[in-house]
C-alpha cells in the first residue's frame, strides 16, 4: 500500500514538473539553454549538408570592394544587383567581412560568421523575453527548430537584415536596464546597417519622452544623429546629396516579382504611388489608435505633451516591448513590399505579441505556423498573400482588444 502511494505521489510529481517544463515562463531557462545546445547542431548541420543559394552576398562584398578601393562616392559604388542603397554601418561591417573571408570568396567561413550571429541574436532575444516571464517554453521551440525560412536568411543567405536586427535586440536589452543613452547608440548602429529599424522610431521616441522627458529625449536623439553623422562622414563628405538618397531611399520602388505580401493584387496597383499614400497613411493611422487606445494606458501617471518631465524611474518590461514590437508589427503589416528576408524584421517578436494577447494557445500556434507557410511559400502566391494579411489582423486585433495590458502598470 505504501509503495502504491509512493509511486503514485511520484507520478504526480513527475506531472507537475512536465507541465511547469512546457508552460511556466519562470522555468524557460531550462528549455533555452537546451533549444541554444541544439540549435549548434543545427546550424552546423545546415551549413555542411544543405547547399548555399547566392543572392546579395558576392554583390554586398563589390559594393565594399569599391569603398575598399578609395571610392567614397555612394552614386559611383554598385554590386551585380544595383547600386549600394545601405547606410555606412552596413559598409564597415561588411568589409570587415570582406577581409576575413577572402574578399568574401570563403563562404564557408561567411556562413559560420553568420551561425555565430544566429547564436547571439537568439541569446539576446532568450534574455529579453526572461524578462518577461510572459512566454511559456513550448514556444521557444518554434522560435528556434521550426523555422527554416530564418536559418536560410542567416546561413544560407547571409543577409544584411539579420545584423540590423542583432543590433536592435542589443538595443532592447539595454532599454530593459536603462541603459538609454547606449541603447540608443546601438539602435543608430543599427539603422546604419539597414534603415527598417526606422520601423520602431515612433515608440523609441514615446519611451524616451516619458522615460527622460523633452530635454533627455533631445540628448538622447542628439547621439543617435551623431552617430549617424560619423559612421558617414566619409560618404557625407564626398558627396552628401548622393549619400543620403541613396542610403536613406525612403521611396524606392520594390519588384512585383519578390512580393511576399501583395501578390494577390495586379501589378499595376502595386506599383501605384496612390496604393502607397493610402498604406502610409493608414501606418500613420493605426500607430496613433493604438498610441491613443493603449499605449498611453501603460503609462497611466505620465501628462503627455510638447514639453514633459522625465520619470525617476525604468520601466517594466511591457512598457518597453509592446510599443516597440508593436509599432514594428504595423510597420511590417502596412509594407509597400516584403521580400524572403524580410521575416527576420518581426518573426522574433511574434511569439512576445501573440502572448500579449488573449487568444487560446492553439490559436497562437496555429497563427505562427500559417505566417512560418506563408513566408516558405515561394513563390509567393494569391492564398500565401492573403493568408499572411489575415494572420497581421488577427495578431493586431488580438493586440488591440486585449483588456490585459490596458491594467495598470505604474
Amino acid at each position: 500500500m505504501a509503495a502504491s502511494t509512493a509511486k503514485k505521489e511520484g507520478s504526480m510529481f513527475s506531472i507537475k514538473y512536465f507541465k511547469r517544463f512546457i508552460f511556466d515562463p519562470d522555468s524557460s531557462w531550462l528549455i533555452m539553454i537546451l533549444l541554444l545546445l541544439a540549435e549548434v547542431a543545427v546550424n552546423f548541420v545546415v551549413i555542411n549538408k544543405i547547399r548555399y543559394t547566392e543572392i546579395d552576398w558576392i554583390a554586398y562584398m563589390q559594393e565594399v570592394g569599391g569603398v575598399l578601393n578609395g571610392t567614397y562616392d555612394y552614386m559611383k559604388l554598385k554590386g551585380d544587383t544595383g547600386p549600394l542603397v545601405y547606410p555606412a554601418g552596413f559598409v564597415y561591417i561588411y568589409s570587415l567581412f570582406y577581409h576575413v573571408t577572402e574578399k568574401g570568396t570563403d563562404l564557408k567561413t561567411g556562413q559560420y560568421i553568420f551561425a555565430a550571429l544566429y547564436m547571439l541574436t537568439l541569446l539576446v532575444v532568450f534574455d529579453i523575453y526572461r524578462h518577461t516571464r510572459k512566454v511559456p517554453p513550448y514556444m521557444y521551440v518554434f522560435m528556434c527548430c521550426t523555422s527554416y525560412r530564418i536559418h536560410s536568411i542567416f546561413i544560407l543567405r547571409l543577409f544584411n537584415d539579420p545584423v540590423a536586427m542583432l543590433l536592435l535586440y542589443v538595443a532592447v536589452a539595454l532599454f530593459l536596464r536603462d541603459h538609454w543613452m547606449l541603447g540608443c547608440f546601438f539602435y543608430s548602429l543599427g539603422v546604419s546597417v539597414k534603415m527598417n529599424l526606422l520601423l520602431f522610431a515612433p515608440a523609441v521616441f514615446l519611451l524616451l519622452m516619458v522615460r527622460h522627458g523633452t530635454l533627455g529625449t533631445i540628448l538622447r536623439l542628439a547621439i543617435c544623429a551623431v552617430t549617424q553623422l560619423l559612421l558617414g562622414f566619409p560618404f557625407l563628405k564626398e558627396n552628401p546629396v548622393g549619400y543620403i538618397s541613396r542610403a536613406f531611399d525612403l521611396g524606392r520602388q520594390f519588384f512585383f516579382k519578390w512580393t511576399v505580401n501583395w501578390r494577390f493584387l495586379p501589378e499595376e496597383i502595386f506599383l501605384n504611388r496612390n496604393f502607397h499614400v493610402a498604406l502610409l497613411a493608414a501606418h500613420v493611422i493605426l500607430l496613433l489608435v493604438f498610441f491613443l487606445v493603449k499605449w498611453r494606458k501603460l503609462f497611466p501617471s505620465t501628462v503627455f505633451g510638447f514639453f514633459m518631465k522625465n520619470r525617476t524611474r525604468n520601466f517594466l518590461c511591457p512598457q518597453i516591448l509592446l510599443p516597440l514590437f508593436t509599432a514594428n508589427f504595423i510597420g511590417v503589416s502596412f509594407s509597400r513590399s516584403l521580400h524572403y528576408q524580410f521575416y527576420v524584421w518581426y518573426f522574433h517578436t511574434l511569439h512576445y505579441l501573440l502572448c500579449s494577447t488573449s487568444l487560446p494557445g492553439v490559436v497562437r500556434i496555429l497563427v505562427l505556423g500559417l505566417i512560418e507557410l506563408c513566408w516558405n511559400t515561394y513563390p509567393s502566391t494569391v492564398l500565401s498573400s492573403a493568408t499572411l494579411h489575415c494572420c497581421h489582423a488577427v495578431v493586431l486585433c488580438g493586440l488591440l482588444l486585449n483588456s490585459c495590458s490596458d491594467k495598470k502598470t505604474e
